[in-house]
């Protein structure tokens, strides 16, 4: 029946490897060994998967290695289908509003002590194509920066990418204009910790 829905024996054998081993890279006969199928089939699955875009694929070693692409629009209800242990996503983004999300999570960061701004993006904001999730800036402990991203991590059902800078590093990135910074603030985000309006003043309802 599953083997209907989502194409070929093939295709579900390799959803089910790459989403229940997140982080993981295979070469491909390393992957035919695994799910026992033809080369040639997981070699021409592997290439519509790429395409769709639920796998990303690198070279090393004179090898190219594919592995399951956590940025993927629908990779949190693919894994939830094909993972062998339950998900615990209390929350996820893409079944709440970016306002509410946003809310969430500002209540969240704001608790961070020594935090001055914090930005959403990437995953975490519908339209964002930037490849960092959350920009926090200000003075914060490197440990408890982990601890809470790890906490986002299991509401969101995903790894997050995120950036901590200094206030003053950040305020000289944002004066010259700096790619980085451009990049996230030119694309779809939402400001939910700015303590010293440097950027609700010029960002409105962005």
């Amino acid at each position: 029946m599953i083997d209907a829905l989502f194409g070929s024996k093939t295709r579900v054998k390799l959803l089910h490897l790459f989403l229940n081993n997140p982080g993981q890279s295979y070469f491909v006969r390393e992957i035919t060994r695994k799910i026992d199928e033809q080369i040639n089939s997981v070699r021409r699955e592997l290439s519509n998967m790429m395409d769709v875009g639920i796998i990303t694929c690198d070279s090393a070693d004179n090898k190219l290695y594919y592995q399951v692409n956590q940025r993927y629009d629908h990779y949190v209800p693919l894994r939830a289908i094909f993972g062998d242990t339950p998900m615990d996503v209390k929350l996820s983004v893409h079944h709440k509003s970016d306002d509410e999300s946003a809310d969430k999570y500002g209540k969240v960061l704001s608790e961070l002590t020594g935090l001055r701004l914090a930005i959403l993006a990437g995953v975490l904001v519908r339209g964002s194509t930037t490849d960092i999730d959350i920009l926090l800036v200000g003075n914060v402990a490197p440990n408890k920066v982990k601890s809470l991203m790890k906490d986002v991590e299991k509401t969101e059902g995903r790894d997050i990418n995120y950036s901590v800078l200094s206030y003053d590093e950040f305020y000289y990135r944002l004066s010259v204009h700096d790619k980085f910074i451009t990049e996230i603030l030119t694309g779809s985000h939402k400001i939910v910790v700015d303590k010293d309006n440097v950027l609700t003043k010029v960002d409105g309802d962005k």
